[in-house]
């Protein structure tokens, strides 16, 4: 379903967006609120820095948002619609019920929005690992 080298494979499992052959989180789990936010420096098979530059990551803020609206309109419908819950104050608990449970997901699905958007799936990376060790050595 997800193969290896779409945005969507880095973005849903949290993997290197150069090469998704690691994950960039210390702990995959993203309930493990002490851990959350906390990655590797650099991808170990890559070398690709995740941290490009101080505060990268506060982009991510505008996507969280993006995806907090996601959820909570998606709450409303399944609860609205499907469910049939007609009451505005049942559906409004719903929704932040949905942003609480769902807050680390979002938190982490932001990070990996974020950094897909500046970094590219890169097929021959092995290639360009083995290119800059030989211009090291010399």
């Amino acid at each position: 379903m997800l193969k290896k080298g779409s945005k969507l494979n880095s973005i849903l499992t949290g993997s290197c967006p150069s090469c998704h052959e690691e994950s960039m989180y210390l702990d995959k789990n993203p309930y493990n609120l002490m851990n959350v936010y906390k990655m590797h420096e650099n991808c170990s098979h890559c070398g690709t820095k995740y941290k490009m530059e101080p505060s990268f990551f506060y982009g991510a803020m505008y996507v969280s948002y993006a995806l907090g609206i996601a959820f909570g309109v998606a709450a409303f419908i399944i609860t609205y619609f499907f469910i049939g819950e007609k009451s505005l104050i049942t559906n409004f608990i719903v929704i932040i019920i949905t942003l609480v449970v769902f807050m680390p997901v979002i938190m982490r699905l932001s990070r990996n929005i974020w950094i897909n958007m500046f970094i590219n799936f890169d097929k021959d990376w092995k290639e360009h690992i083995k290119d800059k060790k030989k211009t090291t050595l010399r």
